[in-house]
């Protein structure tokens, strides 16, 4: 397999960040974007000024508005928010075209993963998944990064990996696409939770337990769907969780820490230009636990907190007020 020239989908920060990766190696990436604004800027700066400012940009990353322009790409990073991917990958000329899935969520009116979203609206293209702890402004600057690049083919896996890999980007395969999507999902709806724990300023020793019992309910969702152990403890599993649950510059953090704060919820997805993926997440994945008897009390929190069913006094009370029990449950 050969991946030449790769297309981005998505142009917010971290399909820009990505774009340069794929650059970096000396080779044209072409990048798609819906704003009209971020196309002229990295066409005319060298820069997407509206989404990664101040990261400038390999000249050879150019960009378009015409998803039929990616037609003569060799694979294909989507980067779209999650519950845009299904609308996108139907229009976009895909032909089999091999996609890697680089945006983290859960369909919200489906329930579906994002690789079987994928799978159905471009059912002959082969699917991956790359996750992991990963700031796109570090990315695009090049400081050393390791994600989880995680695909059925090992072959096609190898393959993407030598096209994307780089001495600061170090990419480790697995074949556990389930794993690896379940991770970077349900991270995001654990990050809003420690933002609020940060925002309420309820100290590091609560920070640090809410990640530890976070980490728990990932856990006991991704093994009952399919994921392995090992893949949930890695990258982009434990990886990622630590990284966006103890930075502001985790957009899903952030929107929890205004929340805790005394902000409404309500009002701060109203007003934000970029996507914190965890607020589209939290319903879905506590309806999902919910069916399967799987119990994520932290999830569920998040999700009546985002709701508006409960305001963030009452959420922690509850979940303080819990029975205790053995911790390995």
């Amino acid at each position: 397999m050969s991946f030449d020239r790769v297309g981005v989908i998505g142009g917010g920060a971290w399909g820009t960040a990505l774009a340069q990766v794929g650059a970096s190696g000396g080779r044209d990436v072409l990048l798609w974007a819906r704003e009209t604004e971020v196309v002229d800027s990295i066409n005319g700066n060298n820069e997407n000024k509206v989404f990664l400012p101040g990261s400038k940009l390999d000249p050879r990353v150019r960009a378009t508005g015409d998803l039929a322009d990616l037609a003569d790409c060799d694979a294909w990073l989507v980067v779209t928010p999650a519950q845009h991917m299904r609308a996108v990958l139907e229009v976009a000329p895909s032909a089999g075209r091999p996609l890697v899935l680089c945006s983290k969520g859960i369909e919200e009116h489906s329930g579906a993963m994002l690789h079987r979203v994928a799978a159905e609206a471009c059912p002959s293209a082969p699917i991956a998944v790359l996750s992991g702890p990963t700031f796109a402004h570090e990315v695009a600057a090049g400081l050393p990064t390791a994600v989880t690049l995680a695909a059925e083919d090992g072959a096609f896996a190898e393959a993407l990996r030598e096209r994307i890999a780089r001495p600061t980007f170090r990419v480790y395969l697995s074949d556990d696409v389930a794993g690896a999507e379940i991770g970077g999902a349900v991270k995001n709806v654990l990050a809003i939770a420690c933002g609020v724990v940060d925002g309420k300023g309820l100290g590091q020793n609560a920070r640090a337990a809410l990640i530890a019992r976070g980490f728990a309910e990932m856990t006991r969702f991704g093994l009952a769907n399919g994921a392995k152990r090992e893949t949930l403890v890695g990258l982009s599993g434990l990886g990622d969780l630590v990284l966006t649950c103890s930075s502001t510059s985790s957009r899903n953090f952030s929107l929890g820490k205004a929340i805790g704060e005394g902000r409404s919820a309500a009002e701060l997805m109203s007003n934000r230009k970029t996507v914190a993926e965890g607020a589209f997440t939290a319903p879905v994945l506590a309806r999902l636990a919910e069916q399967m008897k799987i119990d994520m009390p932290v999830v569920a929190a998040v999700a009546k907190l985002l709701s508006g069913g409960a305001g963030v006094d009452q959420v922690l009370q509850e979940l303080l007020s819990r029975p205790p029990r053995p911790e390995a449950h």
